[in-house]
């Protein structure tokens, strides 16, 4: 019950912000670091289809276990954008600049939660399996 719980709120976390990188990009392509040498926009694209993709996965038992480990490598790889931002906005208002530094930390829980989630989906299919 509380990892379906858990599930549907990473699910959330992944589908609204995979959806924006097609809705409003240039958000997303701005704070690409200019040290990675592909384009900006196929990375918002591509980022944001394996957020909604797996933010559908996570709902379903049967992905729910890759996908939510998938979901954990996803948070830490796009960490350096994170970073990025802190770089990019440092003569941003002080409002700005603290949401900035705020998504660091932030990554640290969603990795927890994904983990999580992954753990509990473990524990759901071998309880499948044993009363099959």
């Amino acid at each position: 019950m509380i990892n379906e719980r858990l599930s549907r709120i990473l699910s959330a976390i992944l589908l609204v912000p995979g959806f924006l990188h097609f809705i409003v990009p240039k958000p997303f392509d701005e704070i690409v670091p200019e040290e990675i040498p592909l384009d900006k926009r196929q990375l918002t694209y591509a980022s944001g289809a394996a957020e909604v993709g797996l933010g559908v996965a996570v709902l379903f038992p049967r992905t729910r276990r890759t996908a939510s480990g998938l979901a954990a490598l996803l948070f830490i790889a796009v960490f350096p954008a994170n970073v990025n931002m802190v770089r990019l906005w440092v003569d941003e208002s002080p409002l700005m600049k603290s949401i900035a530094w705020a998504r660091l930390p932030l990554q640290i829980p969603l990795i927890w939660l994904a983990l999580r989630v992954r753990r509990g989906a473990r524990a759901t299919v071998g309880e499948a399996q044993t009363s099959a």
